[in-house]
């Protein structure tokens, strides 16, 4: 009997899977095979727990289920040691590949989780919890590393996707660095980071967010643009600096009257490239540059690093970019040149007899009797002005922002908008408001629908900012139907909206409309051309039966011989049958020999049979 039990013991044991390493220990009389390597180390723990208590794992020996599970535990417990062995990584590598083929740049973009991943430091890090900062966007987990790398890139992405901290958080830890590995100091006239700006209202939205994150990241910053007086400017500059933000001609007016220095410069950030270089900032940019370049060239000189900031990127801006800083990455997002997904585009066509003042009033009501802020654009300062006017004469308040209104005053202005406690006035204003304005606006009215379809793309980045809900209403008339249809064709199959203009669209619809009647023309050639060959094979079947099957060559050139003798004006039209049946087919040819359906003068575009006719071979 206990024979018996041994035997169907070892068979139990001897079929499964998976043996212990420790088991002869508790059952001698058992021979078990040799454990697989892969699970050797992995038992040892457990097995020697188990030794300690053999009921315990006789039964566990006999049960398959349970001792997957304690692999598997085994398992991840050995897989955690040996991460937590391998030394941290401290920055993600590169999120930008490139194709060797067609020279394309892929984006193999890593979304993190949370800014952890991201590299940054700790002081960094409080600044972000300061601001109720958590998870980072698109652009940030692709520029926040490669600008950590000290690489030169192009940040492209659309608006209100938090393109500002990706360029200043990782540049705010890269001076700290450079404080610990290179000892640089902060002193007064030489900043490390300039940060250039089209505009003076973004300007005062980049110093914000860097006033924002400068107290846990300890540098000091300081806001120098046009528009203000220069005497505190200069008063600023003369104390200890670590960057600055401003416009690029009242940086250059400092430099050149010695109130700032070159020499400490290691970080430069364009922010609104597109923007700078189509308003024609390009030579002072170049100016600003010229010395830079100049000191790169020296050998015991570190060098800058270049941080371009763009919402649109055109063919023609980039290439600019490239030619001026040559060896540039170009990171963008999935979200670029195409509709932003939260918000809703609506377009009212215009067929010429409706009221356009009176049809804007009628957009404009259901959001201002909800309290909705409300961006009103025109293309022209005529226009606005006519709209200002006409919703001031209908008891809407409202403010302007354009070019002819002063620089304090549109701060102002933007004042009374951003303003939650006050009478929400409309914000009625031109393509200046388009770029670079950081709005809470709930609905954007386009009164003239824009010329292209970047500026319609800054347009409607004014509302949907940071994953917000919007709305964006346009007023389309008939000469502009033909690129909004063009614009919405894109949106609905999620196309990119780059490079398209009323020119480019008149100019393609053209081409398509000259191909079409190219096409019926060719079409209506062919069928003439068939009939009327089907109507002369009777003819010259007729005339072969009269003649016994063959061609009357002799008598047709001995009845063209009275002709000229006797009738002279005959002459005159000769040459015009020759010129018909050379360039005519047989065809032409034959049904002018017979005399039927002549049109003595009117030239064919047929090419013809190439050959001469029977009175040219007579004579």
């Amino acid at each position: 009997m206990v024979g018996a039990s041994r035997t169907i013991l070892s068979l139990s044991l001897s079929s499964s899977r998976f043996t212990f390493s420790k088991i002869p220990h508790v059952f001698p009389f058992l021979r078990l095979h040799k454990p697989p390597s892969r699970f050797h180390h992995a038992f040892r723990p457990l097995c020697a727990a188990a030794a300690t208590t053999a009921p315990t794992s006789e039964a566990n020996a006999t049960d398959p289920d349970q001792l997957k599970h304690t692999i598997l535990l085994e398992r991840l417990r050995l897989r955690h040691l040996k991460e937590s062995a391998k030394p941290p990584q401290q920055r993600p590598s590169s999120v930008v590949g490139v194709d060797e083929e067609n020279g394309n740049r892929k984006k193999s973009k890593k979304l993190f989780e949370n800014f952890e991943e991201l590299g940054l430091s700790e002081e960094v890090m409080g600044a972000l919890q300061e601001l109720n900062i958590e998870v980072p966007t698109e652009i940030q987990c692709i520029g926040i590393p490669a600008v950590m790398e000290r690489k030169s890139v192009v940040l492209g992405s659309h608006t209100g996707s938090g393109k500002t901290l990706a360029y200043l958080l990782p540049i705010v830890q890269l001076m700290r660095e450079d404080e610990a590995t290179l000892g640089k100091k902060t002193k007064p006239r030489r900043p490390r980071t300039v940060v250039l700006c089209p505009t003076r209202e973004l300007s005062e939205q980049v110093y914000r967010v860097a006033k924002s994150i400068s107290h846990h990241a300890r540098f000091r910053s300081i806001l120098v643009s046009g528009g203000s007086r220069i005497r505190p400017q200069e008063d600023s500059l003369n104390n200890a600096i670590d960057m600055v933000v401003g416009t690029p001609g009242r940086i250059l007016q400092h430099i050149e009257e010695g109130n700032m220095v070159y020499g400490d410069i290691a970080y430069l950030v364009l922010d609104e490239a597109d923007t700078m270089f189509d308003r024609g900032f390009g030579p002072e940019i170049r100016k600003f540059l010229a010395p830079l370049n100049q000191r790169a060239l020296k050998t015991n000189d570190q060098g800058f690093q270049t941080v371009l900031v763009t919402a649109t990127m055109t063919t023609a801006v980039q290439k600019l970019v490239d030619e001026e800083f040559q060896g540039i990455e170009h990171l963008r997002t999935s979200t670029l040149h195409k509709k932003i997904a939260n918000a809703r585009h609506d377009f009212i066509k215009l067929s010429g007899g409706e009221d356009k003042l009176e049809a804007l009033l009628q957009v404009l009501e259901p959001s201002l009797a909800k309290g909705s802020k409300v961006m009103v654009f025109c293309n022209t300062l005529n226009s606005s002005r006519a709209v200002d006017h006409f919703l001031s004469e209908n008891q809407i308040s409202t403010v302007n922002y354009h070019g002819e209104v002063p620089a304090e005053q549109r701060v102002e202005n933007l004042k009374k908008f951003k303003d939650e406690e006050g009478d929400c006035p409309t914000l009625v204003c031109t393509d200046l408001a388009a770029r670079g304005l950081d709005l809470d606006v709930d609905h954007v009215v386009m009164f003239d629908f824009p010329k292209n379809s970047i500026d319609y793309l800054h347009r409607t980045g004014r509302t949907a900012r940071m994953g917000a809900k919007g709305k964006v209403t346009s007023l389309v008339s008939r000469k502009d139907q033909m690129l909004a249809g063009r614009i919405e064709e894109a949106m609905r199959n999620n196309e990119s909206l780059e490079a398209l203009t009323t020119d480019n669209v008149r100019r393609d619809a053209a081409r398509s409309q000259i191909t079409q009647e190219k096409g019926r023309s060719v079409k209506q050639i062919r069928e003439v051309s068939k009939q009327r060959s089907s109507r002369d094979k009777p003819t010259s079947s007729a005339t072969a039966r009269s003649t016994g099957g063959k061609t009357p060559v002799r008598k047709s050139s001995s009845f063209s011989k009275p002709r000229k003798a006797s009738s002279p004006p005959e002459k005159s039209s000769k040459p015009k049958r020759k010129i018909l049946k050379t360039v005519g087919s047989r065809s032409i040819a034959a049904r002018g020999k017979t005399g039927s359906d002549r049109r003595p003068g009117k030239k064919l575009s047929v090419v013809g049979f190439r050959g001469k006719s029977s009175s040219a071979r007579a004579s």
